[in-house]
């Protein structure tokens, strides 16, 4: 049951209000002066207050009421209040407004229209109450997930970056190969850093090596060393990235880049810890925990035979499936207050501009816009233009309608009409592979795995 704290002098008019909010199903508290008022505000339990602006004979000024709500507001600032007084000022009461009333009533009061507002008010009130309490529990769970786990300072709020850094803290320890997906720029490195600083090695080194970075003849030489003269250009001997990494983790990104061959000498790695280096016999042995990421699609590239089937499940024993950047718009601003340097402040006209934005280049692109703009920014404060983002990005009806969740029934029809295969469904949806799997998954629809 709601409570409402109605505080007015006039007996009469508090008895009224508590015969009309009976009715209605709420509960009424009557103060007949300010300091009463408060003090049963203070002790908790109320939902609305409906205040007089009025307290003394002959005065109708309504400072007194201006006074009242100024402390209301101090006790608690999300209060719902509404003013009521048989003398109305106009510029008072939208001053008061402004300042945060909830509305302003004359007396006589329209029943109809007070019960109206009351009810609004206490179903708003509700709602937001609920919101707090959902925003507190996750900012608590993210708390101590910080608080248990080394984070590597990543910034994140959305529930679908939580996800994916809890599950990576619970599999850290575990010495399995885990694989990262998701979009370039969306922030794998880190999450492999978060991999290895909660491991059982992370006293030993973190070596990343960009599969995609280096040409297929010299990746086999980058990761497993050559002796001198094994290729055009070796001069000298040179140990490769797993040994660089014996005793520690070794991050492969991009992986799917690896050549044929490259990728059976992973494998026999993965199996055995053992290789050679090019232009030698002699096998090594090392102890590395490996962790891989990719932004393409393995299983196509496993279907077209350009990726090892026995490799693939190998690296992935866990996959951390990260979202890209519009799949939580939660984490925009915080991360771009996070980029911006020491002295420079987002406009709030900046932060929708960035809220806007598609952001096909996911973090990377987010972090590049914030640098240059600090750099031209006025004054310290990064405005809209200053961002170099596109006028019209997107039609904002198409893209609200591109990021609108899929319904249970949206995606049964496209995994019927793709005859239950996910890659052809998703790609109908215009939706990534692992995307698809999340939204499978939330609404408990088990699909055949493609083969």
């Amino acid at each position: 049951m709601s409570t409402i704290l109605v505080i007015d002098d006039n007996r009469a008019v508090s008895t009224a209000l508590d015969v009309l909010f009976h009715l209605e199903g709420w509960r009424t508290l009557c103060a007949p002066s300010p300091d009463e008022g408060l003090a049963a505000l203070r002790r908790g339990g109320v939902d609305l207050v409906v205040q007089d602006m009025n307290f003394t004979a002959d005065t109708t000024s309504g400072e007194e009421g201006v006074a009242l709500f100024r402390r209301i507001r101090d006790v608690e600032p999300d209060m719902p209040v509404i003013l009521l007084t048989a003398w109305t000022h106009l510029e008072q009461a939208v001053e008061l407004v402004k300042a945060g009333a909830a509305d302003y009533l004359a007396k006589p009061w329209d029943d109809a229209k007070l019960v109206a507002t009351v009810r609004n008010l206490l179903e708003l009130g509700d709602a937001t109450r609920r919101a707090h309490r959902l925003e507190r529990a996750a900012s608590g769970a993210r708390s101590a997930l910080a608080r248990d786990f080394d984070l590597r300072g990543l910034v994140f709020e959305s529930p679908a970056m939580e996800r994916c850094v809890r599950l990576a803290c619970q599999v850290a320890r575990a010495d399995v190969p885990v694989l990262v997906t998701g979009p370039n720029g969306a922030g794998k490195e880190r999450i492999a850093e978060i991999l290895h600083a909660n491991s059982r090695v992370k006293d030993g080194p973190f070596v990343a090596v960009n599969c995609g970075a280096l040409p297929g003849e010299l990746i086999e030489a980058e990761l497993f060393g050559a002796e001198a003269g094994a290729y055009t250009g070796a001069g000298k001997a040179r140990e490769g990235r797993f040994e660089a990494a014996d005793g520690g983790t070794l991050f492969l990104d991009e992986i799917g880049n690896l050549s044929s061959s490259g990728q059976m000498k992973l494998l026999r790695v993965l199996e055995t810890g053992r290789f050679e280096r090019l232009g030698s016999n002699k096998t090594r042995e090392v102890k590395v925990r490996v962790l891989s990421a990719t932004n393409a699609d393995l299983h196509a590239m496993i279907r077209a035979g350009t990726f090892r089937e026995d490799l693939f499940y190998r690296i992935n024993v866990i996959e951390v499936a990260l979202p890209p950047l519009a799949e939580r718009p939660e984490d925009i601003v915080p991360l771009a207050r996070h980029f911006a340097p020491d002295g420079a402040k987002l406009s709030p006209a900046a932060e929708e501009a960035l809220r806007a934005h598609a952001w096909p280049g996911n973090v990377r692109e987010l972090r590049n816009a914030i640098t240059r703009a600090a750099l031209l920014c006025r004054d310290g404060v990064i405005q809209p233009d200053d961002l170099g983002l596109p006028q019209a990005p997107r039609s904002m009806s198409v893209d609200r309608e591109a990021l609108r969740e899929p319904t249970r029934e949206e995606l049964e029809d496209a995994l019927r009409a793709a005859g239950g295969v996910v890659a052809e469904a998703a790609a109908t949806m215009g939706l990534s592979r692992q995307a698809l799997y999340r939204r499978l998954e939330k609404h408990g629809i088990a699909p055949r795995r493609d083969p």
